[in-house]
């Protein structure tokens, strides 16, 4: 019997699904305490990790007897690869699994902050009547998103956006324009400098990586369609957050919806405050009740197959 080591929040079937098997222990408050931390992976056979557990370090040094590491997620850059390849441990991402939830928050927020019509609630409640001041919000339909990536999350994401009447640029570094797989998907693609030009709507989909980091600065955001939405659900360093604030503050910007940050969880950040066309939220794009569902499944399945 292995020993199971889980440590932030994991859907409770998928837990008793390996514990069924495996000695498991579930403490989703584990990775907030680094020195029992330490102490549980040393005899641990299997690691279930989140985006905030750091296996790097004092944390990989302490994994001596581990086989395999289970991403509940698909970002890896909380990971250190070579160091998990170098001691012969196995990576397992959920590749896919929350992908239908990270499209839809893309969706969903562009069409409120193009809209820019659904935070008068409180307004209409108290007998307020903003009926001509929000009357000038952007349909979705025939506007033209662009995706920075275009994996199979930018790829799912395509898709929706076609079903809004959305035309479909990409760009993706690995990738030439003429690739046939954009037009598979009825999406064109193009460089980056031409898809921030002509982008009413911007979603990034790359990882953080050296050349993706500041990818979206003050001068790539001062390029974008004067009124464009920029979208984050990618890694907080991919944008300049003081940078994205002032083209928000200025006008140049119709709107941004964050997900991600440089530091999570988000500081105070004054340079946010009084935004009324930001939306931010705390890392849970790809986090949904079904999100979660196939995320932990999909890594209790894979995870008991490395340890068979």
């Amino acid at each position: 019997m292995a020993r199971i080591v889980v440590t932030e929040f994991m859907d409770a079937p998928a837990v008793a699904q390996m514990a069924a098997v495996h000695d498991v222990l579930y403490d989703p408050a584990l990775v907030d305490d680094a020195p029992r931390l330490r102490a549980e992976a040393a005899g641990a056979d299997a690691i279930v990790v989140r985006n905030r557990t750091q296996v790097r370090g004092e944390l990989l040094a302490a994994l001596r007897r581990c086989r395999v590491v289970g991403r509940l997620g698909v970002g890896l850059d909380n990971i250190d690869l070579p160091g998990c390849a170098a001691r012969g441990l196995q990576v397992i991402p959920a590749t896919g699994a929350n992908a239908l939830s990270v499209a839809e928050y893309v969706l969903a927020t562009a069409m409120l902050l193009l809209r820019g019509a659904y935070a008068a609630s409180a307004a209409v409640a108290a007998g307020q009547w903003p009926r001509a001041a929000l009357s000038g919000g952007r349909e979705i339909g025939g506007k033209t998103l662009g995706l920075v990536g275009f994996g199979s999350l930018g790829q799912l994401t395509a898709r929706l956006a076609r079903g809004l009447g959305m035309q479909v640029l990409a760009h993706d570094a690995m990738r030439a324009p003429t690739d046939p797989v954009f037009a598979q998907d009825g999406v064109r693609g193009c460089t980056l400098d031409a898809l921030v030009a002509q982008a009413d709507v911007v979603s990034l989909h790359v990882p953080l990586l050296d050349s993706t980091r500041g990818l979206f600065g003050a001068a790539r955001l001062a390029a974008m369609k004067p009124g464009a939405v920029l979208i984050n659900t990618a890694r907080g360093e991919i944008v300049d957050e003081l940078a994205l604030a002032a083209a928000l503050k200025s006008g140049h910007l119709g709107g941004a919806a964050i997900d991600v940050f440089g530091t999570e969880p988000l500081p105070a950040s004054p340079h946010f405050e009084g935004l009324a066309n930001l939306v931010l939220t705390p890392h849970i794009a790809g986090v949904s009740a079904e999100a979660n569902g196939r995320v932990s499944t999909l890594i209790a399945t894979r995870v008991l197959e490395a340890l068979a």
